[in-house]
């Protein structure tokens, strides 16, 4: 008997349909070792070693897979296909006692000789099985070490500092090698946003008719004496109205006419990242929302009758890499559903970005794309089906011709010194966006001809004031990490419910992130204190050690000691420094009502409250009366 073990148990259950009785599939429910939660679960003295436990939820499950391990000739590690899935194979075979170096405890005896492989795979189809049991490997101890040096920088992190926060600050609070450089990015924009000073300028607008023709022509003043306006070039009123002058009794005459087609390319199949960022401004879903949806159409559905299918590739990626065999599939559809002349005419490749990306991974597809989202319908949940609908559509638009446009920009001279600009655009044909629709304004002009003379039928002057920077929203949020460096496919989510579970940060009714004034604190302090632990720099920087160690570049000892001897350091001499009421402990003139004392402003986890100064003999303690609410720059 082969012993085959996976995550989950939909995913156990999806491949148990495609293999024979040979095979047992089992499920570890997730993860089965992990660090102690009671202690740091480290020994910094000795090489950091970890000192991993099975977890309680666990051990039930792993005494049920020792017993099958026992039986079984081979065992086969199919967990997911990436550091995190690799870390999971090795914990089970150092809590399954897989390694054939104990002997059995009542026996004294070795263990039998058993042999251990490992299989990948990036979607949960027949074939995709097949090939991977063709086609096994050894567990690759570099991307093992790669998740432990990740777990134990984390770690090293959370459970050292945030007990220094307990001590300056206020009791529940915790800190985030990677968390806290979010937290950071969201207060520094809210501090941008506050500081920020709208300035005036205006445009000027001619509405202008074709001779005989009751079309109104919208040009904008794009030029005055040759050069182009810049955005704040009319400053104020003043500005505007000595231009309205000038223009009284002008002639409007047409000045030069260009025609140009221009073609829209689709955008690459979907990554980790794009998916999140899609799915929340089309859907309105959240990163975790997203993540987990993706999870189940992965892990396989029970399509009527028929056997339970994996409908997407893995969803944890940062490659848009596509295999031949899709790429024909895709071609053959969309032929068939639209056309030859919606086909690309090529198998259109993309290029990954992210130089850490496994190209063996696919990027996010269906994993049969003739299986349509209409086909679905009566299989998948509302929300399953909405991002299966997005999936496949931004896969099968990838592959297909780009839309094209003609389009006219044409100038407008009023007076020597003075020329407005307008411009239309017409779609020539769909393309891809017959299936993947983005925004396009079609704005169709008249004929007009170089020397053609205008009427015009009024000037629009118009104020304006600039806009602050907008607030990060998830898929703004999750593209900056990116941009940057922070985290990978697998965290973008963590990281975004972790700091809203922590309460630093908050959506308003726009769902867009603002940070609370605990958030800000808990910033200012690392800030100023441990201003590594939230530099973007640094933190991409430690990314990068961990691609390396996961390439086998670099050992994963060296890489954490780097970090850990200056931050232990620092910290030892912060705890000396750091006076807590700089944080926590602002006076006011307001007398306890209780004992006489005076009462100061305390920070809790969840805000500033008032608290008799007079504590621990006097526990009075009440809401603070919330300042009137300010007028939002971003609404000015």
């Amino acid at each position: 008997m082969n012993l085959i073990i996976v995550e989950s148990p939909t995913k156990a259950k999806t491949i148990t349909k495609f293999l024979g009785k040979d095979f047992e599939i089992q499920s570890s429910y997730g993860h089965i070792r992990d660090l102690p939660s009671s202690t740091l679960g480290i020994d910094v003295e000795k090489n950091f070693e970890p000192k991993y436990i099975i977890m309680p939820k666990a051990k039930v499950n792993i005494a049920k897979l020792k017993k099958l391990a026992v039986k079984a000739d081979k065992i086969i590690m199919a967990t997911d296909p990436d550091r995190e899935g690799e870390a999971i194979a090795w914990h089970l075979t150092k809590a399954l006692d897989l390694d054939n170096e104990k002997p059995n405890k009542k026996t004294k005896k070795q263990p039998k000789e058993q042999k251990i492989e490992r299989i990948a795979f990036h979607e949960i189809t027949k074939k995709a099985i097949e090939e991977a049991l063709e086609n096994p490997r050894q567990i690759d101890m570099n991307l093992v070490d790669a998740q432990q040096a990740r777990r134990v920088l984390d770690r090293l992190v959370g459970y050292k500092l945030s007990p220094f926060l307990w001590k300056k600050v206020t009791k529940g609070l915790s800190a985030g090698r990677v968390q806290s450089v979010a937290v950071r990015l969201i207060v520094d924009r809210e501090r941008e946003i506050e500081k920020f000073i709208p300035e005036e300028y205006w445009t000027i607008n001619a509405l202008l008719k074709k001779q005989k023709n009751e079309q109104l022509i919208e040009a904008l003043l794009s030029k005055i004496n040759g050069e182009t306006i810049p955005k704040l070039g009319i400053k104020n009123k003043e500005k505007a109205e000595e231009v309205l002058n000038d223009l009284k009794g002008a002639q409007y005459k047409i000045l030069d006419s260009h025609k140009s087609e221009t073609t829209k390319n689709p955008l690459p199949p979907f990554t980790t990242s794009t998916l999140q960022q899609e799915a929340n401004k089309k859907l309105r879903f959240s990163g975790k929302q997203t993540m987990f949806l993706a999870q189940e159409l992965y892990e396989g559905i029970q399509i009527g009758k028929k056997e339970q299918v994996g409908l997407i590739t893995y969803m944890r990626t940062d490659s848009v890499n596509i295999s031949e065999k899709a790429l024909f599939e895709a071609k053959d559809l969309i032929t068939k559903l639209f056309g030859e002349n919606y086909h690309a005419g090529y198998l259109r490749k993309f290029k990954t970005k992210s130089k850490m990306a496994q190209e063996a991974h696919e990027a996010i597809r269906p994993t049969d794309p003739t299986i349509t989202p209409e086909q679905l319908k009566k299989y998948l949940g509302p929300q399953q089906l909405k991002l299966y609908d997005l999936i496949w559509k931004r896969f099968i638009a990838s592959q297909m011709a780009p839309a094209k446009f003609d389009s006219t920009t044409i100038e407008i001279q009023a007076t020597p010194k003075y020329i407005f600009q307008t411009s239309g655009q017409i779609m020539r044909f769909d393309g891809f966006l017959k299936i993947y629709p983005m925004k396009f304004e079609e704005k169709k002009l008249p004929i007009l001809e170089v020397g053609e003379i205008l009427d015009l039928d009024k000037l629009v002057p118009e104020q304006h004031f600039t806009k602050p920077p907008a607030r990060y929203n998830e898929a703004s949020l999750i593209k900056i990490l990116e941009l940057n460096g922070i985290g990978r496919p697998s965290t973008y989510a963590p990281i975004i419910s972790t700091i809203q579970d922590r309460n630093y940060v908050a959506k308003d009714q726009n769902r867009y992130f603002r940070p609370t004034e605990i958030g800000k604190v808990v910033n200012d302090l690392l800030v100023e204190h441990f201003s590594e632990i939230v530099d973007i720099q640094f933190t991409s920087h430690m990314e990068s050690n961990l691609d390396s160690i996961a390439q086998g570049k670099t050992n994963w000892v060296p890489t954490i000691k780097e970090f850990y001897d200056p931050f232990a350091k620092k910290l030892e001499e912060k705890y000396k420094e750091v006076s807590k009421s700089t944080y926590s402990g602002e006076e006011t003139d307001e007398v306890c009502e209780k004992c006489g004392s005076k009462m100061i402003i305390r920070l809790s986890k969840y805000g500033r409250f008032l608290a008799c100064s007079g504590f621990p003999k006097c526990k009075n303690a009440k809401p603070l009366t919330p300042k009137p609410e300010t007028k939002d720059p971003q609404t000015k």
